[in-house]
């Protein structure tokens, strides 16, 4: 499969601009023979906001069922999947939600056939919408025609057992929309990596660009393989990176680089009764 990743700029509170280039971003894709593409972390809506009620403004009403089947949503979120439909391709992409239980942020997976799902991003840092969120509370694995794949949002990365736990339950890539904002540290070029390594499996991030209400966003998107090297990567800026991946090398969790002599398990050499402190 290839995959894109469009790392772009958002105009704040305008989803019907932000739709726009959604599907601007799609027929791109489709020229460049993309399966699966990108957008980032909140980029329907903007995420930057300093009140609840700011928050309560910006939100879009995206509503699902217990097995995180889309069963409401707003005419943004229904012009993409019908975008979607027209030129035969899946895609993810974020944005501040609110349904009946509250504010949340989340991200969805819409697929050629019109299907929709839903995650909810589960690690919360203190900033910009994420202040007011509810705390998605499941890591779901979601099969595809493509493959299977996770989708985790910005700090959900920091914890490695949320990416872990979905490798465990099959994920073969995992996608990570993000707004990193400028700052020291080393997350895009260090962790990102690690995760796809540690587990063996495909790893995409996708980070937008720009300012938004006083914060500035430092892009470094980057998709990795299950070795954690870089198939494709940009740095500041608006950019589209592609890379072609064959997700059933992240099946194999075995690594045999002299047979009988030099072997690892990724998975195999696990032994989760010394782990108990992680569960408590």
């Amino acid at each position: 499969m290839r995959l894109a990743c469009f790392q772009w700029d958002v105009v704040f509170n305008d989803p019907a601009a932000n739709a726009d280039r959604i599907i601007e971003g799609l027929d791109e894709a489709v020229r460049r023979g993309v399966d699966l593409a990108v957008f980032p972390e909140a980029f329907l809506t903007g995420y930057c906001v300093g009140t609840r009620e700011d928050a309560e403004r910006i939100a879009v009403r995206v509503s699902c069922d217990k097995d995180f089947e889309v069963t409401d949503a707003c005419d943004e979120v229904l012009r993409v999947q019908s975008a979607a439909i027209e030129r035969g391709i899946h895609v993810i992409y974020g944005f501040a939600g609110v349904d009946d239980f509250g504010l949340y942020n989340g991200a969805l997976l819409v697929e050629p056939n019109g299907r929709m799902r839903r995650y909810v991003k589960t690690h919360l840092p203190c900033l910009g919408f994420d202040q007011f969120a509810t705390a998605g509370t499941a890591l779901p694995v979601f099969d595809t025609d493509l493959g299977r794949i996770g989708i985790l949002i910005c700090y959900d990365l920091r914890p490695p057992e949320a990416t872990r736990v979905m490798a465990l339950r099959g994920a073969e890539l995992v996608v990570l929309p993000t707004n990193w904002p400028v700052r020291k540290g080393t997350t895009p070029a260090l962790i990102c990596p690690a995760r796809a390594q540690e587990n063996k499996i495909f790893f995409a991030s996708c980070n937008r660009v720009g300012d938004e209400n006083g914060f500035s966003f430092r892009g470094e998107s980057g998709i990795y393989g299950i070795g954690g090297e870089v198939l494709d990567s940009v740095g500041e800026g608006e950019g589209i990176i592609v890379a072609d991946m064959d997700l059933s090398m992240a099946r194999e969790k075995r690594t045999v680089v002299i047979p009988g002599v030099f072997e690892t398990d990724a998975f195999g050499c696990r032994q989760p009764g010394l782990y108990r402190e992680l569960g408590e």
